[in-house]
């Protein structure tokens, strides 16, 4: 999305990490995904360099705020879904619905899927918090902050598990995500086997 939103021309190629492929695990070590190539250029590991990489490198159409205090929110409110979120709902729910049905490592445990259930309703509550006070999360202008909460947030919801009808100003916040033009391909972008539910496409739900 983020290279969508600064005009950069690229391609997705899937990666299977538990796979520990040779050949990736020469372009980074650490067997994680993302990982950026280039013709002419550093090869990226991670989200946080690739961000940085780009807001250094592409400066026009800033996904990072203009002043350092709008800055500093902004990347506060990556950490904020990237740490706290992603240990409270995302991991939690994609290991057990997802890595544990490709892995074959047992059945989901009940416990970690209701403990990301009740803890998504907060997260929610706190999306409604920010876009009610500013036009996007970090600030009067979509950035980095908008991107990583809608990455996590669409994993999500590709099982169905947001409830979107309980908290109307996140699911707001979440179609005016959706329908920016940098979003759209990424809702084409399926788990082969796992299907998502009917309305994950839908930009009005």
């Amino acid at each position: 999305m983020a290279l969508g939103e600064k005009g950069i021309e690229f391609e997705l190629v899937l990666e299977l990490p538990w796979a520990r492929r040779l050949e990736f695990l020469a372009l980074n070590p650490a067997a994680t995904v993302p990982v950026m190539t280039q013709d002419d250029g550093p090869i990226l590991t991670g989200s946080y360099a690739i961000r940085e990489y780009l807001e250094e490198t592409v400066p026009n159409a800033s996904l990072l705020g203009d002043g350092a205090d709008e800055r500093a929110e902004i990347r506060r409110l990556i950490d904020w879904f990237d740490v706290k979120f992603n240990e409270e709902v995302t991991s939690l729910l994609i290991a057990e619905k997802v890595m544990k049905r490709f892995l074959k490592l047992g059945v989901p445990e009940a416990d970690n899927i209701r403990c990301a259930a009740s803890n998504i309703k907060q997260h929610l509550k706190y999306i409604e918090y920010l876009s009610e006070r500013r036009n996007w999360l970090g600030g009067e202008n979509i950035s980095h902050a908008d991107i990583t909460a809608a990455a996590h947030l669409s994993c999500i919801d590709y099982l169905g598990d947001v409830p979107w009808a309980d908290f109307e100003g996140a699911k707001d916040w979440y179609a005016r995500i959706k329908s920016r033009p940098s979003f759209r391909p990424l809702l084409k972008d399926l788990i082969a086997g796992l299907p998502p539910v009917s309305h994950y496409k839908n930009l009005d739900f």
